[in-house]
C-alpha cells in the first residue's frame, strides 16, 4: 500500500518576505472569504506581496492583499482589493497589540493556502524589518551556498 504525498494547496508565497523582514514568530489565521473570492483562490488567482495584517478594534485585518474577479460571476463578484478579517484566537490578539504597538514589530502574510479540510488559511508572521547590511549578508550567504552547490555538483560528474 503506497502512501500518496498530499497535494500542496498553497494559492500565494509572500516570497520577497523573508528577504525584507526578519521572521519571529508564526501563527495561522482562518480568513473570511465571500464565495466568488473562494472560487478565485482555487484557481489561484491572488496574490499577498503587498499585503499586510493590522489590528484594529481587537480584530486583525489582512490589508493590501488582491484576489481576482472571479471571470465566470459577472454581477455578483467581489472587489478585488478590499479589507479581509482573519480569523485568530483573541488571546494570540492579545499577545500580539503590545509587540506591534510598543516593539514596532509588523504582521506579514507570508502564504496563502487550503488546508487538509479545504479551508482557506494565511500563515501571518510577526516581523521586524532588516537593515541594508543585514539584505547584502542574505544575499551573500545565498551566493556562497549556490556557490558550494555548484562546486560539489562539478566533485561529482569528475
Amino acid at each position: 500500500m503506497s502512501k500518496q504525498q498530499p497535494a500542496d494547496d498553497t494559492v500565494c508565497r509572500n516570497r520577497k518576505a523573508a528577504f525584507r523582514f526578519e521572521i519571529l514568530e508564526q501563527f495561522e489565521c482562518g480568513i473570511m472569504l465571500r464565495g466568488t473570492e473562494v472560487k478565485s483562490l482555487r484557481d489561484k488567482n491572488a496574490s499577498i506581496e503587498e499585503a499586510y495584517a493590522r489590528i484594529e478594534d481587537d480584530e486583525l485585518w489582512l490589508i493590501g492583499s488582491h484576489i481576482a474577479a472571479y471571470t465566470f460571476a459577472h454581477a455578483l463578484n467581489h472587489e478585488p482589493l478590499r479589507r479581509r478579517k482573519l480569523l485568530i484566537h483573541a488571546r494570540e490578539i492579545r499577545k500580539l497589540r503590545p509587540q506591534v504597538e510598543l516593539k514596532g514589530l509588523t504582521l506579514v502574510p507570508l502564504r496563502m493556502y487550503f488546508n487538509e479540510r479545504g479551508i482557506a488559511k494565511v500563515s501571518v508572521a510577526l516581523c521586524r524589518g532588516k537593515t541594508l547590511g543585514d539584505k547584502r549578508r542574505t544575499l551573500q550567504t545565498r551566493e556562497h551556498k549556490r556557490e558550494m552547490d555548484r562546486a560539489l555538483r562539478r566533485g561529482r560528474r569528475s
